[in-house]
């Protein structure tokens, strides 16, 4: 029986009667193709648009031809970023595939070669087979964070950098001249080194007084940065900030990495994401593990620093570090532990705050969830 649609216009048939429609997306800077597929995995439809708003309206239009659809998008962010705001917005679910999925799904295909068809039937056939993929949502305070906290990153590395060409010029231009470790960054030093070198003329000197202007700069921006990472995460994430030895700087990394804790399934789940979790190595009735050098590092360093901090304020978690190195475990066995006792907590937290958002955005979206037309009015 030929694949047709019945009469209400909004659902698609085979001989085995309805199914929900699958559909790829294949991104690229300056284009979208859809692939549509049946229950089945057979290919039903497909679509090639510009990667512009008049092409998010066209793509709005075809999805609503088929009813109730899902939508798959191969992880590729920085490229499916507003295409994705646009399929939520119009009351779409949205997939993410990792592309690390669609590899073996081309190499299965019976159509040989690589196009962007091809791509896109991958991404809508993984999505067909795979359960509990990570579900894609509006962009809120966790996205403002890791941008924020990415750009302070930058700007710490960029001024340290600063910092030790101006050591060298200081130690040419004023010997004796003591500048404290970590200390080209406090308002006291700075006013130390312009007066050092206030009256020395030559090339070493201006390049030193311009270097000096750019470290105040920077400080002065990383500053403003960090009062708004404050900010969003005490308004945002009580719940994370409460953590014993957890700063604001730490919060943030976490919840700019973590990228929406509801997409782990479990806390060993989050914590096999950021390193937390031991690695088994054994073979018989000898069960050992050894250290995980994977995960996300960022994640690692800030629940390594929040159990360095317990650790030295005191409170359960000096506790327990205390008990595990009376139970036989070296310091740094028992410091592990701590870091994975924290990641359980962070988790729990985590979902916590997410939950306590939860409403708030649900009312946004009862808001942004409007019609076709209106969803993109201005793009027209």
């Amino acid at each position: 029986m030929p694949i047709g649609r019945r009469a209400s216009g909004r659902h698609w048939w085979n001989d085995k009667g309805v199914g929900m429609i699958t559909v790829g997306i294949d991104a690229h800077k300056d284009s979208y193709t859809l692939v549509a597929i049946d229950e089945v995995g057979k290919r039903i439809a497909a679509l090639t648009v510009p990667a512009r708003k008049a092409g998010h309206i066209r793509i709005l239009e075809w999805l609503d031809e088929f009813g109730m659809v899902k939508v798959a998008v191969e992880d590729c962010r920085h490229l499916t970023r507003a295409l994705e705001a646009s399929l939520l917005l119009a009351g779409h679910q949205v997939l993410r595939v990792h592309t690390r999925l669609m590899a073996g799904m081309r190499r299965s295909s019976r159509e040989p070669g690589k196009s962007d068809p091809i791509d896109a039937e991958a991404v809508a056939r993984v999505a067909l087979r795979e359960d509990n993929l990570p579900t894609a949502h509006l962009a809120g305070p966790d996205r403002d964070l890791k941008l924020f906290s990415d750009h302070r990153k930058r700007l710490v590395e960029h001024r340290t950098g600063l910092q030790a060409k101006l050591r060298w010029f200081l130690h040419e231009l004023v010997p004796d001249l003591e500048v404290p470790s970590r200390g080209i960054r406090r308002a006291t030093v700075f006013d130390q080194i312009t007066d050092a070198i206030a009256g020395i003329d030559g090339a070493v000197a201006e390049i030193a007084r311009d270097l000096l202007a750019d470290i105040i700069t920077l400080t002065q921006r990383i500053a403003a940065i960090e009062r708004q990472l404050t900010a969003i995460v005490r308004a945002e994430y009580p719940t994370l900030l409460a953590v014993p030895g957890m700063g604001v700087l730490g919060a943030a990394a976490i919840v700019g990495e973590t990228a929406g804790v509801s997409r782990f399934r479990s806390r060993d789940a989050f914590a096999r994401f950021n390193g937390t979790a031991p690695i088994p190595v054994w073979s018989g009735n000898n069960v050992k593990v050894r250290l995980s050098r994977g995960g996300n590092r960022r994640i690692n360093t800030s629940l390594h620093m929040a159990a360095v901090t317990q650790q030295r304020l005191g409170g359960e978690g000096a506790v327990y570090f205390a008990k595990q190195v009376g139970a036989g475990k070296t310091r740094v066995e028992a410091l592990r532990l701590l870091r994975r006792r924290i990641s359980d907590r962070v988790f729990t937290a985590l979902r916590q705050d997410e939950a306590a958002r939860a409403t708030s955005d649900h009312r946004t979206r009862i808001t942004l969830n409007t019609t076709l037309k209106s969803i993109l009015a201005t793009a027209a």
